[in-house]
């Protein structure tokens, strides 16, 4: 009885999987992913000017870059076979589009705050084009989006659009005295001292008052890391929140007709320029508003986007073989970063390739 158990228990190993070479954090389909292309990642998305995470922090982290890399792998291999891959004048195009906003300098600052080179920026856009194909053909082209759907979402959430007060759309630009370690404007542009910031605030006045879009002189100058990226928009501003801000804001807000744009309102810590978008009167917004019918339909096809293109990930993984052998090490060290791959690893694969 004890032989036929141990034989038991010998036949129930997981089977071992013999490492590729050292540095190879996982492999898909037979192709490597490797420690180099996380860490290269990872520098990206950690503040330089921010405290050091700490090691469970930056291993998790690096374990959701290496499953998102892994993700990539895949819909790439899925580009290759579609014969959807990028095309070297798409990927010439993206980079001139991405470079444009800046100054050659700039630009280079930029790159070199990443630790990227041309070349890596061209093959991550040639990587995003391709997969971005991918999606557009298995999962964007098959949302439909119907005038029942619409009916029946406005009838189900027909108190959503009851406004009880005023409401106000505000975009912003902000100015700030002091260096921000989490700016995130498109010129990198970062005020350090009160006079600095009242001059910046003024020159960006100026912009605006000769013709420039306030979106666009938001997106390069704002300091304000939540807004900057979408053109200083915050949305629609309940009148009753105005109230709770600082009364310069209020004043500034009231005094403004759509489409105008505030001078520089002086507040205790930054300087601010403000743009009311739109204004919307209290009410039950039917649904014959064209406005209405239109967040409908984007709310219902951001939620069948993300449920289609997370089944079709799915899927695909399904499909593939995929040894992740960073998420072996981790279970291995209880935790601790792995500077060796070790000959074990953790396979999730087709039921075929897991035999």
């Amino acid at each position: 009885m004890l032989a036929a158990a141990l034989a038991l228990a010998s036949g129930c190993k997981r089977e071992s999987f013999s490492p590729p070479g050292e540095g190879v954090w996982a492999m898909v389909d037979g192709s490597p992913i490797t420690r180099t292309e996380v860490d290269k990642y990872f520098r990206t998305q950690v503040n330089p000017d921010a405290p050091e995470p700490s090691q469970d922090e930056a291993l998790s982290l690096k374990l959701n870059i290496l499953d998102e890399l892994i993700n990539n792998q895949i819909l790439l291999e899925k580009a290759k076979k579609m014969g959807v891959q990028a095309a070297d004048g798409e990927v010439e195009d993206k980079f001139t589009e991405f470079k444009s906003p800046y100054t050659e300098d700039e630009f280079q600052r930029q790159l070199k705050a990443r630790n990227y080179s041309v070349d890596d920026l061209k093959d991550d856009i040639r990587r995003q084009l391709s997969i971005q194909k991918v999606i557009n053909h298995e999962v964007i082209a098959k949302i439909t989006v119907t005038d029942q759907d619409v009916q029946d979402f406005y009838n189900q959430n027909r108190a959503q659009f009851n406004v009880t007060e005023t409401q106000y759309r505000i975009a912003q630009i902000v100015v700030t005295p002091h260096k921000d370690p989490g700016l995130r404007n498109r010129k990198n542009d970062d005020a350090t001292t009160d006079a600095e910031a009242r001059r910046k605030a003024a020159a960006l006045e100026q912009q605006l008052s000769n013709g420039a879009d306030f979106s666009q002189v938001a997106m390069d100058y704002s300091e304000d890391p939540a807004s900057a990226g979408s053109g200083g928009d915050l949305g629609y501003v309940p009148e009753s929140s105005l109230s709770q801000s600082d009364p310069a804001l209020k004043k500034a807000v009231l005094s403004l007709k759509t489409g105008q744009t505030s001078g520089v309102i002086v507040l205790r810590d930054s300087y601010r320029i403000l743009k009311l978008v739109a204004k919307e009167a209290p009410g039950q917004r039917e649904l014959s508003d064209p406005s209405v019918q239109q967040s409908i339909r984007d709310n219902i096809r951001n939620r069948k986007e993300q449920l289609l293109r997370a089944a079709y990930l799915a899927t695909a993984r399904n499909d593939a073989k995929i040894t992740n052998y960073l998420a072996q090490q981790v279970v291995e060290s209880a935790g601790k970063l792995p500077i060796v791959v070790t000959p074990k690893a953790v396979s999730q694969a087709s039921p075929t390739a897991a035999k």
